[in-house]
């Protein structure tokens, strides 16, 4: 027994509809680990480490505090990743490591070209900038 031609059209319609949106969720899902500049996150292994390396240092670096803890420390905004292998060279680590500006404590106060970030913790005051940040806001003002 088949589908009649508009039943078949609207089936093929849910189905693509379903996978649009399984892509969309997937899309917005932050995968791996995300680090906000000017902090730094502990990854814990569940085995001992032996190489411990970073995709792109320029965007976070890791430092080993001791064979199953690994401090990850943002320094530019991006994505890069973070790669730990075992004395077997099996991988214990294979993530996406996203380094994002804070935002939830943070005002943005734009006059003219020029933009200042305010942390406001609890009273707004000028946050401190790395050089990323620096470099991020100059790109910015230069594309607005």
């Amino acid at each position: 027994m088949g589908l009649g031609p508009g039943l078949r059209a609207l089936s093929t319609a849910a189905l693509l509809a379903v996978g649009t949106i399984s892509v969309v969720s997937s899309a917005n899902a932050e995968p791996g680990i995300t680090v906000q500049m000017n902090e730094a996150k502990i990854v814990k292994l569940a085995r001992a480490a032996d190489t411990v390396v970073i995709g792109n240092p320029a965007i976070a670096d890791a430092s080993v505090q001791d064979a199953s803890t690994i401090v990850l420390t943002a320094k530019g905004f991006g994505v890069t990743n973070l790669v730990v292998l075992d004395k077997q060279g099996n991988p214990i680590v294979d993530e996406l490591v996203t380094v994002t500006r804070q935002t939830s404590s943070s005002v943005r106060v734009y006059r003219r070209a020029e933009m200042q970030t305010l942390s406001c913790t609890p009273y707004c005051e000028s946050s401190y900038k790395s050089a990323a940040e620096r470099t991020s806001e100059r790109e910015m003002n230069a594309n607005q």
